[in-house]
């Protein structure tokens, strides 16, 4: 750990070891840095109501005006008090709510893909809107048309409003449609409203999977008195550090399904200090055979604020100053260098078709030189993934998601499916995972002595192999961390050769395993590697290490606190569980073992016979015949 002197009541600056040096070493991508400005000119405008009492840019600089829209329905004043407060400083109440926008566009014919950005909450007389300036420019020169909405008269002290947020990106929605079928309009035939995407900060991240939703609905689902009409073409949901579950349709989580998304979250967000869009990247589906994928990046050292331009790296305003730690944090031109490059190429991706940025969501490791040098771990998932186990489906520890998948185990301390905890005390990650611990050390005075490597064991059946169609096209896919709990060594093994003696009174007593001794509890800091081993019904067997895939990491700690103790108080872990994803392509077991048959696949283990002792969650198990734009380039050594 780094640390570094404070006060009396400051505790010493603690970060992680950071090995982004090598981690990030390489760039295998040779496609344009997203981050660049394109070859666009650049042009804005203002849209809004045009009477905007605080707003200047959006009483006297609209060149489009749009009328006001009734959310009565959707949002509310938490009290007549707060309502008259409200009213009297906007100018209009929850009946008239603006469209308001600020817009970034080529100075080009087009047509160029849409995207909507909106903020989350803040104070409101400290308009968040224009703080994603550096987007919209850098996207607009790359020939995307970009709108930051503003929605900061539904800021300050009014809850369960996120609904209010995504219903109100579809209302945006509608007068782009007709800006663009507008005569004389600037915009007049410039958007191409069969690509268009929803970015969200915060609250504002929840509710672009609220508006995905509603997109899709006839009704409100709250009062179906509301008729929803919208079903606009959108393609692609980006959620950067969001909330989840403050809305909440039928008390159950906002369903979402059938669209590209990216998420991205700091570890030091000292506002949503829970990765909470984690249980929205678990929720969304692909149903609809189309070509869909899914990633998050959890970025160390990241803040909240530092994503918006004026919001500072202060998340939770001026009065945190004296309880936030900011010392170890990204800077914020390396933050935002961060947003420009992912979204940037997200959006080319999934909007504009540009395949060649594509490997970067699996592995973020072949865009090494592109990013700020800190530490990430990736989630992804594609939509031809095909679920072995997700251990969501019964309390049966030796069976799969499908028929044809049954799990064994050899020498293991732990084995056991529960919930995915959260850093939050007394929050999970809303899905259940496979935790497994080993210990190759032998109970006994000779520490060295180690016994048969452990080893946790999938089966496949010939007809899902078949079904399924797993060959040497297919990639076997999951998601692991290693943890930093460690199971005390294992009891020594009965001498069975010894005879006892016949006038003895008693037998020989049966050794008690060895209780952990408070070293043992400690937590590891060894690094962690296993092997991943894959046999054939030929009973050849390959073998190739996990870290040529991906980094293997224990979860990584942050302090957000200044305060000594106060991380400790506040959560229950001072790391946050993330998994990171490993894609294996079966080809490279043939490399290793040649004769090795992909299509005759019978067995897969997790060998743990590269670290002696550890803690592994484990989840999301499939395969994947993956589009090839995916699985190239890659940073493996066995490719």
């Amino acid at each position: 750990m780094a640390t570094l002197g404070a006060g009396a009541c400051v505790a010493p600056l603690k970060l992680a070891h950071d090995d982004s040096e090598s981690v990030l070493s390489r760039q295998l991508l040779t496609a344009p840095n997203p981050s660049q400005k394109g070859s666009f000119a650049v042009k804005t405008l203002y849209y809004g109501s045009g009477t905007d009492k605080q707003r200047a840019v959006y009483r006297d600089s609209v060149t489009l005006k749009t009328a006001v829209v009734n959310g009565a329905k959707f949002a509310s004043a938490p009290d007549p008090t707060q309502a008259r407060i409200r009213k009297k400083y906007w100018g209009f109440d929850f009946t008239k709510l603006p469209v308001n926008g600020r817009v970034w566009y080529p100075d080009a014919a087009g047509p160029f893909p849409l995207v909507l950005v909106v903020h989350g909450n803040h104070d409101m007389k400290e308009f968040s809107d224009p703080g994603y300036d550096y987007l919209g420019d850098l996207l607009a020169s790359r020939g995307f048309i970009v709108a930051s909405v503003d929605e900061n008269f539904l800021n300050g002290n009014i809850r369960g409003e996120n609904d209010a947020r995504g219903w109100m990106l579809l209302k945006h929605l509608q007068s782009w449609k007709r800006f663009n079928d507008s005569t004389g309009s600037p915009l007049q035939g410039k958007v191409d409203m069969q690509q268009i995407a929803l970015m969200g900060h915060s609250r504002g991240g929840e509710a672009v999977t609220v508006a995905g939703a509603f997109n899709r609905l006839a009704y409100y689902p709250d009062d179906a008195t509301v008729k929803f009409d919208f079903n606009f073409a959108i393609k692609s949901l980006v959620a950067i550090a969001p909330v989840d579950g403050q809305y909440r349709p039928a008390d159950k989580p906002t369903p979402v399904a059938n669209y590209n998304y990216l998420l991205m979250h700091g570890s030091h967000d000292g506002d949503v200090s829970t990765f909470n869009g984690l249980a929205q990247y678990e929720r969304l589906r692909f149903t609809d055979g189309k070509p869909w994928f899914k990633s998050a990046v959890f970025v160390y050292r990241a803040n909240h604020g530092q994503w918006n331009t004026t919001w500072g790296n202060l998340d939770g305003g001026p009065r945190s100053a004296r309880s936030l730690d900011v010392r170890g944090l990204l800077t914020p031109q390396a933050q935002r260098r961060f947003a420009e490059v992912y979204i940037s190429a997200f959006l080319d991706a999934t909007l504009r078709g540009k395949s060649e940025y594509l490997p970067m969501f699996r592995d973020h490791r072949v865009v090494g030189q592109w990013l700020p040098k800190t530490m990430y771990t990736t989630r992804f998932q594609e939509s031809a993934f095909r679920t072995a186990a997700d251990f969501e489906e019964d309390v049966d520890v030796t069976s799969g998601s499908v028929p044809g998948i049954t799990f064994a185990s050899d020498s293991l301390a732990v084995w056991k499916e529960s919930p995915v905890p959260f850093r939050s005390r007394g929050s999970t990650q809303a899905h259940n995972a496979v935790t497994i611990g080993w210990n190759n050390r032998i109970a006994g005075d000779d520490t060295t002595k180690l016994g048969t490597a452990a080893s946790f064991a999938m089966q496949v059946s010939d007809s899902l192999r078949a079904a399924w169609r797993v060959d040497g096209a297919a990639s076997l896919v999951f998601s692991l961390t290693p943890t930093d709990a460690k199971p005390g060594p294992r009891a020594a093994a009965r001498d069975t050769t010894k005879k006892t003696d016949s006038l003895s009174k008693s037998a020989p007593k049966k050794a008690a395993p060895k209780k952990p001794s408070a070293k043992d509890t400690k937590p590891d800091t060894v690094p962690v590697d296993l092997s991943i081993e894959a046999t054939d019904a030929g009973g050849r067997t390959a073998s190739v290490p996990l870290s040529t895939y991906g980094v293997v990491r224990r979860p990584l700690p942050a302090y957000v606190y200044r305060r000594a103790g106060r991380d400790k108080q506040r959560f229950a872990s001072v790391s946050e569980i993330v998994l990171q994803t490993y894609a294996i392509p079966l080809v490279d077991f043939a490399r290793v073992t040649p004769g090795f048959e992909a299509s005759r696949l019978t067995r897969v283990r997790w060998r743990f016979d590269r670290s002696a002792a550890g803690t592994i969650i484990l989840d999301h198990i499939g395969f994947s015949t993956m589009r090839p734009e995916f699985t190239a380039p890659t940073t493996g050594a066995a490719r």
